[in-house]
């Protein structure tokens, strides 16, 4: 089946040669015969030819067979030679004619072997190829249909490049604007910094005028403690030396009792000289006493001013913390600082 296909390849290759219809019969013949060695004869002719009527096969296959007999044939003509030498001589040069045909077609046979082997490495080289087309058409119908998605993609990349174009186009404008309101806000915040400053130089010499304050209610109230200590202290001294002598003025009664029944008389003098005493040192306390409260009253009067003026001093702080910038604020740790002096001056 091969090798008819074979055949019906090459005679395709001669239709192409060949156009008159004597020649390709004559050529098909000679294709037979020699190169796949097949006898040919007119049906099998016009079996692979299919040309012309069936007069033509034949008269091209006896061409065939004379032109074939005519160069087998081999005549020697020299005049000098016997006829019977020319005969022995024609015989001998047709055998070897028959034997260099054989030959040749022991090769052509031999080349028939290696040409089928070739014809079945290429049929498989072939079967491979058109394996590898199928899967090059395969791959390439992958690709056409990822080119056909790519190409979706990019036309909705350049949709979305539109509009992104558009928004960077309206951002631009929104920018230039915004820069604009910047500075406008900048001016505006140069000279709220500018009026934030004279505020600010205000705010600190009202700061230290109240710290002056402060400190200078703070010494008062501390030197009046200090008098309402000292003047506690004397009264205490003076209450222990009233409580000594009322202790001792008891301890001479009850002895002057003890000792003398008849000395009543003269001990309730005593007594009540005694009495009388204690009433004025009694006098004497309530009137201490009193002063000592006035001394607290005024303590706390002065405690109460030195926190009013303390008051005033941290609220004119926050309000200068409020007012401060950032970059600023370590300027105003040195007025915050008078507050903790107070507070230990008051410890002490």
């Amino acid at each position: 089946m091969s090798t008819e296909i074979d055949i019906q390849s090459d005679i395709e290759a001669l239709r192409g040669r060949f156009s008159e219809t004597k020649d390709l019969y004559r050529e098909v013949c000679a294709l037979l015969f020699f190169r796949y060695g097949i006898t040919p004869t007119a049906s099998k002719l016009y079996q692979f030819v299919r040309k012309g009527s069936m007069n033509a096969p034949a008269e091209a296959l006896a061409k065939f067979w004379e032109d074939l007999r005519s160069k087998a044939r081999v005549e020697i003509d020299h005049p000098d030679l016997p006829a019977e030498l020319k005969t022995t001589a024609a015989e001998a040069i047709a055998e070897l004619w028959r034997q260099a045909t054989a030959a040749a077609r022991h090769e052509l046979a031999a080349l028939r072997v290696e040409d089928q082997a070739a014809i079945e490495q290429a049929r498989d080289e072939r079967d491979r190829a058109q394996h590898s087309a199928e899967e090059a058409s395969t791959s390439a119908e992958v690709v056409r249909q990822q080119l056909a998605a790519v190409r979706e993609s990019a036309q909705q990349l350049q949709t979305d490049l539109e509009v992104e174009r558009r928004a960077h186009a309206g951002a631009v404008a929104r920018l230039q604007e915004l820069q604009r309101h910047l500075e406008e806000a900048r001016s505006q915040q140069e000279r709220v910094r500018a009026d934030f400053s004279a505020e600010l130089t205000r705010a600190r010499d009202a700061v230290d005028v109240a710290n002056a304050r402060a400190d200078a209610a703070e010494r008062r109230a501390l030197l009046d403690i200090d008098q309402e200590r000292q003047a506690r202290a004397k009264a205490d001294k003076q209450l222990e030396a009233l409580r000594a002598q009322s202790a001792q003025a008891e301890t001479r009664h009850r002895e002057s009792l003890l000792s003398q029944a008849d000395a009543v008389t003269r001990l309730q003098i005593k007594a009540d000289a005694a009495e009388t005493s204690q009433r004025e040192l009694t006098a004497s306390n309530r009137s201490l006493a009193t002063e000592i409260q006035a001394m607290r009253e005024q303590h706390a009067a002065s405690q109460q001013e030195a926190l009013q003026y303390r008051a005033e001093a941290q609220t004119l702080r926050a309000l200068l913390d409020r007012l401060s910038p950032p970059e600023q604020a370590p300027q105003q740790e040195a007025p915050v600082s008078k507050a903790p002096k107070a507070g230990a001056r008051k410890a002490r």
